[in-house]
């Protein structure tokens, strides 16, 4: 079924809009268009208003570009009315809650925008009543995008008289600047038409009119209409103007530029105070919840604690002396007022201390003795607005007082708040569907979350924001693990009643608790109110399966886990309802989080975690010693001593843990709450821009001429002099030899590499004309030898970078902050290594960070550093990837430490060889680098010295050349050690340059030597493999690798190691968290000057690629969580190179996808490589759109919520490989792709059922999604994009350029062709797929050894494929020829061949859904609400209600066998994915094999060589020699199949649980309904 609100094409074609659009707008040019506002009004009304602002039917208007072609093209502002001005805010809102740009439909007619604005702000105040609340409410979403204009000094116009008198008095700069303000409004002169005074005068008091309107309608919310059961839907589309508006005010508030002047006017209006006495505050509980959760954000907003005017952030004494002046202002106004007759208790009012009056109940206290009168007077000479209120004397008074507590009584800093927050989620937040949604977030409602916007108040807010919404974004996680877990333990009550609970069910990631016992509360900490620590036991007994003890031993230290409380009211064997609220079936009643500590022994102690296989105990019985949360305790404490709620500590029943790569929140939070507590240094060049308010090229080099540093050493960045003399072409380039040092000699005169550039001033590049260059002084030079071996060579780049690719380069060697823009196949990766290669070369002594986002990036990038001029003893590879590193060495920290300490001991060798070359015993100075040291400075250096002597001696008094030359040979000390020289003789005597140079390299060579040594010399000191490490991280090594997760996690391990580090190269940036990129910018401590030391900030990645991975939606759309650092300094405006040449795919591919980028060239090897110069085999086209139509009357199906599938289109890329592998395709070549999680199962359980056991065919080389396939490329690429009723998360443009840019050779896309082409988002991708045939053209005669030229026509009429069935045919003819073929070359005696692939089988209709593996059986054991333990990010859905986004994760119980991926977090995604309660054979599957030979026998085509396919086959092979010969030779797909067992390993190793679905009769008959 399609998604909520989202219209099918069936609906699209026979809809009334639609039918409307095409008499007057759709496929017309604006010329062409008969405009009547009468059909603007008409669809207004029956379509939009009578339709109750229907999302379905604005999506219909919006999806025919109502808004770009019919609405703002007529807009006149003499004849807009208001049904226009609404309708054109209906479809503003649309776009924005489907995250499609707004702006561009406004671009082409921009001189009316203003009045549309100005329009809108007029109906938004409605003063006659006459639009309803939805029509207010559609207003207020677009009032909210465009209220800056009226945001200014001039509001202040709307305060108080004396709040602007006091506020002017305290601040002479701005009196000054409001005074010049209001004289140049009144010289302003009238319009004929209208005053634009009175213009100026609306927009200056637009927002306290508004204001007032809102809280009015906030009062006129009766009590009465609060109550949950009585209330009508005109009161709770009140309340929902009411929860927009406040988060409209929010909006205004935490951003710097609108909030400077806008926070006073709110707090003049008293609009918290207000708000908090509305009544509609007091259903806190019921529906006025979303309600009082924003008016907090308000609030907090509203008292942030920052300079508005200077836009400072306020230090905690700072916040202390306001909040005292504020009490002495009021104590002195009281004073002032009553000096004259100062009663008891107001003498002791004005002589009180601050302490004393900062708290609510007394300062209440003090001002229920005031009267009336003296009570308006003090807030009157406060600047306190106070209005006649009808309602009495008492509600005035209440008014007054809560003015009077809000504004002077002390409250909780922001930081105290935060530090007393439990990073654990408990069952009130988890739930909570104003703050962690539960369903599939559309858009279109207020939640009570904070927002990642472009710019942030302080950084502080910026860190306070992103610390929340990875709190809440965590708590979505752990919410859908809790409840799959406790769903699958099925707890009911027991035979005592509701005292005892029982489990009918088993959980590998839940158990049981046995009993639970708190061992230790601590004492509070010096300064802190909680204990310091609270830690207690757990028991639990474990399962009978043997895998899932081993997972629960391998807990570890510091692991999170999840006690909860159940307490079910459903007798043993009621029937779950996956689709029922979750929590009331199961009577959960607590979730309270802990951390490990270790397992317990026998005797009650903790096993240390490398004895853990040693000690192990035996049995079931576990113990676990857990940490509580402090903070958590002592406020349940609380409530427990007040009588508000029981000892939850008690009543724990389960114990939960979760997956270790989905576990690490707490340690992130962690970090980031550190953070926030400590001093923040971020660089000075750096931290406005990250806030949003610098100038957006301030930190490039260009704009920083104090650190601009003009000559640098190139290195081998460039391959020859036109090399050079190509990547500058705004420089005149100039040569010269002229050099300080002693490696350049005057006499060459050479021009190759390497190069070192001189660059000139800033002033002179940037005011450089065209006819006039700028000079680029080039220095070519060459480098000194390093020795007479060969492994002494230096290593050369061998990329011909373009001059896009040398400007990334030269900014990022430049300090400041670099961004590179990489299109797919641009050269990010080579762009990064020169980068680093060059900074390494050039400041030896810098260190510098590599981040990436992924393991899989960071060893590609490691892999290619390795390959350069870089000593391996300067790298390392943290975190847990270095494993993958395809590299005989071990560069994590242990494996660097084992290899200096063999290094060491191989160089004390070579020092050992050299003294006894001197004719010293090597026990004299080889027993440690020590002596090592000495003996150089002693003995060598004091051999080489006297040798230089001596040839300067003997040189000026012997004149002859020949025997100068020889003076070399003749006195070189070190003949004897460099005897084993791979190039000898070490001098030829031919001249005395030549051979001092070879002289100078040997002892290069030695001092190289000797220098690892003195380095080497700190590790004999260190005993312990730990302090070794340690040493190597901050000391030695000057290229660090890590990911940013490991970053988040070890923060305060490395920065207490005082780690330190001067550039951060980061790759995939666009790919990461906000905070997870800002995080490795504070890895270290600052200097002694207390500033950072980093200088340049590297940042490289594609934001049109697609971005960070959300799961929940409502975090993505409405908080903005996905949006990278990367992407929002782009939207800043921050200068950016974006590289314009592509090197991955052909051209023709290139072209699906180059319409998304600025430039996007080729490079020239896309058309010079030999696979770029051939077509594919087989195929006529190198990409093609292929239209799959309803498979036995299927398009896509749904087996579970949001689990999409499409049979015909699997079957179809299914049987597209196999026709590849038997026309020779090697498998390692073939990459199949989808866009949903669902059809990459389908695949897999096609590709084993047919493939994976016949040695022809074997398996692709990958089968999964698209999100999950990014930054990884293969020759070709088939593409299955599923939807057939909704174009789904694929209109995200992003997804589709990463999936149209995997291909390098060939690509198939396998769509339903009239749905994505009618896109306009994805128009211009498929229109070029479109101009080919939609039917799949085939060459069956072709082989792949023996290629077809590019521009070479077929030798034969292709084969169209008319449908999924001719295709299957055309495999199977294939296969049953190439068994032929091998059945002649084989002898007598060889074993049968193995079988052809089955037909796809015709199944009736409605059975698509059992097809798939388990899809029927899965739903059994499944909750509907937990039908993924793991989520994809290629399940999102951008547009609709669709798949569950993220970026790990497979629905459960959808397959049967898993699939054997590269990646090991993939495999055991999928290993665990395996439904619990099911055998290898499911009976799902055994019905589909039986389906499968029904449909063969039916389907089974002719095998006695009539078919054209079959004898043009059989006849190749003939013709061909080599391709029987390739069959014999280079049995490829059959020795794939005998080296990688994929599928029969995977399934033996898979666990599964028995017995589950025998003990569900309920689940049973759910599967016989299914």
């Amino acid at each position: 079924m399609a998604a909520k609100g989202v219209p099918t094409v069936d609906q699209l074609e026979s809809d009334v809009i639609m039918r409307i659009g095409q008499q007057y707008w759709i496929g017309r040019d604006e010329a062409s268009i008969d405009f009547k506002q009468q059909v603007v009004d008409a669809i207004y009304s029956q379509e939009i208003r009578h339709s109750q602002f229907a999302q379905r039917r604005i999506m219909m208007l919006e999806f025919f570009r109502y808004l770009e072609q019919y609405l703002w093209p007529f807009y006149s502002p003499a004849t807009a009315t208001d049904s226009f001005v609404l309708s054109i805010a209906c479809m503003v809102n649309e776009k924005r809650r489907e995250r499609v740009p707004v702006w561009p439909a406004f671009v082409e007619k921009p001189e009316h925008f203003g009045h549309l604005v100005r329009q809108t702000l007029r109906l938004a105040l409605d003063a006659d009543n006459q639009l309803s609340v939805k029509e207010h409410i559609v207003l207020v979403d677009l009032v909210r995008d465009q209220l800056k204009r009226t945001i200014s000094l001039g509001i202040w116009r709307c305060l108080s008289p004396r709040r602007l008198q006091l506020t002017l008095d305290s601040q002479p700069r701005l009196a000054k600047l409001y005074r010049a303000l209001l004289r140049r409004d009144e010289k302003t002169a009238p319009t004929p038409s209208q005053s634009e005074r009175d213009l100026i005068q609306f927009e200056y008091t637009f927002l306290a009119s508004f204001i007032e309107r809102f809280v009015g309608v906030l009062y006129s919310i009766k009590p009465a209409s609060i109550d949950g059961a009585e209330l009508k839907s005109a009161d709770r589309l009140t309340i929902s103007y009411c929860e927009r508006c406040l988060q409209l005010l929010i909006d205004l508030e935490s951003t710097l530029l609108t909030r400077r002047f806008f926070n006073l006017l709110l707090d003049d209006r008293n609009v918290v105070v207000r708000c908090k006495l509305a009544p509609l505050s007091g259903a806190a509980e019921s529906d006025g919840k979303l309600f009082c959760q924003l008016l907090s954000m308000l609030e907090f907003y509203a008292r942030f604690e920052i300079d508005e005017l200077e836009g400072q952030p306020l230090t905690s004494v700072q916040v202390d002396s306001r909040h005292c002046k504020d009490i002495v202002d009021l104590q002195k106004s009281v004073y002032r007022l009553h000096r004259e007759n100062l009663a008891d208790l107001q003498r002791r009012f004005v002589v009180a201390n601050v302490g004393s009056l900062e708290s609510e109940l007394e300062l209440c206290r003090f001002l229920d003795k005031f009267d009336m009168p003296d009570l308006l007077a003090v807030a009157e000479h406060l600047g306190l607005r106070v209005e006649h209120s009808e309602s009495g004397e008492s509600e005035q008074r209440r008014l007054i007082t809560a003015l009077m507590v809000y504004r002077f009584c002390k409250r909780k800093s922001q930081l105290d708040t935060i530090n007393s927050m439990s990073l654990y989620p408990t069952e009130q937040i988890i739930w909570d569907e104003n703050i962690v949604p539960v369903e599939r977030y559309y858009g279109d409602g207020c939640l009570a979350l904070p927002k990642l916007n472009l710019q942030f108040l302080t950084l502080h807010d910026y860190l306070m924001r992103n610390f929340h919404l990875f709190r809440l974004e965590s708590t979505y996680e752990i919410r859908q693990d809790v409840e799959d877990a406790v769903a699958r333990l099925r707890p009911c009550q027991g035979d005592m009643g509701e005292d005892e609970v029982v489990f009918a069910g088993w959980s590998r990631m839940a158990l049981p608790i046995q009993s639970f016992n708190i061992i230790e509360v601590a004492k509070p900490l010096l300064g802190s109110s909680q204990p310091s620590k609270v830690r207690a036991d757990v028991s639990v007994m474990l399962a009978y399966r043997h895998d899932v003890v081993k997972e629960w031993d391998t807990l570890r230290r510091h692991d999170p886990c999840f006690l909860i409380t159940v307490r079910p009211t459903c007798p043993r064997g009621t029937k779950f309802d996956y689709k029922a609220p979750f929590v009331p079936q199961v009577g959960l009643t607590c979730v309270r989080g802990c951390e490990l500590e270790g397992l317990l022994d026998e005797e009650g102690k903790i096993i240390p975690e490398e004895q853990m296989h040693q000690m192990r105990p035996q049995g079931r019985h576990r113990t676990y010693r857990v940490r509580l949360d402090p903070c958590q305790y002592q406020t349940d404490m609380e409530r427990v001593s007040e009588g508000s709620g029981e000892d939850v500590y008690s009543s724990f029943n389960v114990l939960l843990r979760r997956k270790p790569k989905e576990n690490n929140f707490k340690a992130v939070l962690e970090t980031i709450r550190n953070l926030m507590n400590t001093k923040c240094v971020v660089p000075d060049w750096l931290l406005d821009l990250l806030l949003g308010y610098e100038d957006p090229g301030s930190a490039n080099f260009i704009n920083r001429p104090d650190a601009y540093l003009p000559e640098q050493d190139w290195r081998d960045t460039f391959l020859d002099q036109d090399h050079l003399a190509a990547s500058f072409p705004q420089f005149e380039l100039e040569w010269t030899t002229t050099d300080s040092s002693s490696e350049q000699s005057d006499s060459d005169s050479s021009r190759e590499p390497p190069y070192r550039l001189i660059f000139p001033t800033l002033e002179a590049e940037v005011a450089s004309q065209p006819e006039a260059k700028p000079v680029l002084k080039a220095l070519p030079y060459r480098p000194p030898r390093r020795g007479p071996y060969k492994s002494a060579q230096y290593k050369r780049n061998a990329v011909r970078f373009t001059p896009t690719q040398v400007r990334a380069i030269r900014s990022g060697m430049q300090p400041g902050l670099t961004l590179v823009v990489g299109p797919p196949g641009s050269g990010k990766t080579d762009v990064a290594v020169q980068i680093i290669a060059n900074i390494y070369h050039n400041y030896p002594h810098q260190r510098t960070l590599l981040v990436t986002h992924s393991n899989q990036a960071l060893n590609q990038l490691f892999e290619k550093i390795m390959a350069l001029d870089i000593d391996q003893r300067h790298l390392l590879r943290l975190g847990r990837g270095e494993e993958a590193l395809d590299t005989e060495g071990d560069f994590s920290r242990h494996g660097r430490v084992n290899y200096i300490l063999a290094r060491r001991v191989q160089l004390l060798q070579e020092v050992g060889r050299l003294a006894e070359s001197l004719g010293m015993p090597p026990d004299q100075a080889a027993d440690s680098c020590e002596q090592a040291e000495y003996f150089f400075m002693y003995h060598v250096l004091d051999r080489w010295e006297a040798f230089l002597h001596r040839i300067n001696t003997e040189t000026v008094s012997n004149a002859d050349s020949s025997a100068a030359a020889a003076l070399v040979s003749q006195h070189f000390p070190f003949h004897g050690y460099f005897a084993n020289a791979d190039y000898l003789p070490l001098f030829k005597g031919d001249s005395l340059e030549a051979d001092m140079d070879s002289a100078r390299a040997c002892f290069r060579h030695l001092e190289s030597l000797f220098q690892q040594l003195s380095e080497f010399r700190s590790f004999e000191h260190m005993r312990s493999g730990v302090e070794r490490a340690n040493y190597l991280l901050v000391q030695e090594a000057k290229i660090i690798a890590l990911t940013c997760t490991h970053a988040s996690l070890r923060r305060q391990d490395l920065v207490q190691l005082s780690f330190h580090y001067d550039n951060i190269v980061m790759e995939e940036s666009a790919q990461i968290l906000e905070i997870e990129t800002f995080i490795p910018l504070l890895l270290q401590n600052p200097d002694y000057q207390g500033n950072s030391t980093l200088k340049r900030w590297i940042m490289i990645g594609d934001h049109h690629q697609l971005p960070p991975v959300v799961k929940n939606m409502a975090f993505q759309k409405y908080s903005n969580m996905e949006q990278s650092l990367f992407t929002r300094l782009i939207k800043l405006g921050v200068p950016a190179v974006q590289l314009d040449a592509q090197g991955r795919a052909r051209s023709s591919i290139a072209e699906l996808y180059r319409w998304r980028y600025t430039r996007l060239a080729d490079l020239p090897h896309v058309l010079l490589q030999p696979e770029f110069r051939f077509c594919n085999p087989g195929f006529e086209f190198d990409y093609q759109l292929v239209d799959v139509a309803d498979f036995n009357g299927v398009g896509e199906s749904e087996p579970n919520p949001h689990f999409f599938q499409n049979l015909g289109e699997a079957e179809y890329a299914v049987a597209i490989f196999m026709y590849m592998r038997l026309i020779g395709w090697p498998a390692e070549k073939i990459t199949i792709l989808t866009t949903y999680n669902g059809q990459k199962h389908l695949l897999r359980d096609i590709v084993n059922s047919k493939c994976a056991d016949n040695a022809l065919l074997g398996r692709p080389s990958k089968v999964t999604t698209v999100d999950r396939y990014q930054g990884q490329q293969n020759d070709f690429v088939i593409l299955s994009l599923v939807r057939t009723k909704a174009v789904g998360h694929v209109r995200d443009i992003r997804r589709l350029v990463v999936a149209l840019s995997r291909a390098r050779l060939g690509l198939i896309v396998l769509a339903r062709e009239s749905l994505f082409r009618n896109c306009f988002e994805l128009r211009p991708a498929f229109d070029l797929l479109s101009k080919r045939p939609s039917q799949l053209r085939l060459l069956p005669w072709e082989s792949f050894s023996v290629p077809r030229p590019i521009n070479s026509r077929p030798a034969r009429q292709p084969v169209s494929v008319v449908d999924v069935f001719q295709a299957v045919r055309i495999v199977q003819e294939l296969h049953q020829a190439r068994l032929r073929t091998m059945a002649l070359s084989q002898p007598p005696q060889a074993p049968r061949p193995p079988s052809p692939p089955p037909m796809p089988p015709r199944l009736p209709e409605g059975a698509v859904q059992a097809y798939s593996s388990g899809s029927a059986e899965a739903s059994e054991s499944q909750p509907a609400n937990a039908e993924v333990e793991v989520l994809e990010a290629d399940d999102v859905e951008l547009i609709e209600e669709v798949g569950v986004d993220t970026q790990t994760g497979t629905e459960e119980g959808h397959h049967v066998a898993s699939y054997q991926s590269d990646e090991e977090n993939e495999a055991a995604e999928d290993e665990a994915n395996i439904v619990e309660g099911y055998s290898k054979e499911s009976a799902a599957t055994k019905s589909n094999e039986s389906n499968i030979a029904k449909g063969y026998a039916q389907n089974k085509p002719a095998t006695d060589g009539e078919s054209e396919v079959t004898r043009i086959a059989e006849g190749k092979s003939k013709e061909t020699p080599a391709a029987e010969g390739e069959s014999e030779e280079t049995p490829a797909a059959k020795g794939e199949s005998e080296e990688t067992p994929a599928a029969e390993v995977e399934s033996t190793e898979t666990p599964v649980v028995e017995g589950e679905s025998e003990e569900t009769p309920a689940a049973e008959e759910e599967f016989k309904e299914t």
